[in-house]
């Protein structure tokens, strides 16, 4: 019997700051001391490692959500600089080392390890069809360390739910850019100040959102229309449906301890 979708959003709510952890400064120390240039560098090399020496094109495919040109500024020069496998292992040796920092002495408690193997579990349960990102990091071996196999697990969790997401977004005909403004929105902010988009010229992302304008999804003052808002919800069901066979392999009576478990974890990144 599939879990209840209220749980499936509760574990993307407690994995992401657990795998988003690489993207922090103790992770991104670790890439400049390659060569990398700067964060955009490291961070293109260690999310695209895991698809090979990949062109631009496919990992911006992949990414989605990129505009265009951001990925080939960084994809391939930084594989001059580094390879894949070797990015791979950096960044989870610094990930790892960024995890243990924050959660303190959790990292050394009994129950991590059972928190590490659960979520692993569900990890390298879910279905890869579609799933390019994802699949690529099904190929890699999982760490023995706990705290390293709790980041990989978040990790590959993460990215299974945003393969999918991207597939939605696809389907409901939501380009990468306007995917970010209607995050932006959702989340109370106009579009022009979203960390992510807001360093794109002014003429491209205002055509973005008139081109949302259009389609009845964004309203004059530049904020959500009621179908704007039903459609960026929709969305996020419909990804929180494709997470869901992740977490078929455990109980519910596991699905609950793992999330138990994580609950004190994700909170000291808040």
């Amino acid at each position: 019997m599939p879990h209840p979708q209220a749980k499936v959003r509760r574990m993307f709510e407690l994995v992401e700051p657990i795998a988003t952890v690489t993207f922090s400064e103790v992770a991104n120390e670790a890439f400049l001391a390659l060569g990398m240039r700067n964060y955009w560098d490291g961070y293109f090399a260690g999310r695209a490692a895991p698809l090979g020496p990949a062109p631009a094109e496919v990992v911006h495919a992949v990414f989605y959500n990129f505009a265009d040109g951001e990925v080939a500024r960084h994809i391939p020069w930084v594989w001059g600089k580094t390879t894949p496998q070797e990015a791979i292992a950096v960044r989870e040796r610094g990930s790892a080392a960024a995890l243990r920092q924050t959660i303190g002495e959790l990292a050394d408690s009994p129950g991590l390890a059972r928190v590490a193997d659960l979520a692993t579990r569900a990890a390298v349960s879910a279905p890869t069809q579609g799933r390019a990102l994802y699949a690529g990091l099904r190929a890699l071996e999982v760490p023995e360390e706990p705290v390293a196999r709790l980041w990989h697990a978040a990790t590959l969790l993460r990215e299974h739910r945003g393969d999918g997401h991207n597939a939605v977004l696809l389907a409901h005909g939501i380009g990468g850019t306007e995917a970010h403004v209607l995050l932006a929105l959702s989340l109370g902010m106009k579009a022009e100040r979203f960390g992510r988009i807001h360093h794109l010229p002014k003429a491209q992302l205002a055509a973005v959102v008139d081109g949302l304008r259009d389609r009845g999804l964004v309203d004059a003052a530049g904020g959500f229309t009621d179908a704007g808002r039903t459609t960026k919800e929709r969305i996020e069901a419909l990804t929180d449906e494709l997470a869901a066979p992740a977490y078929d392999v455990l109980s519910a009576d596991e699905l609950d301890e793992l999330i138990a478990g994580l609950k004190p974890i994700a909170g000291l990144f808040s």
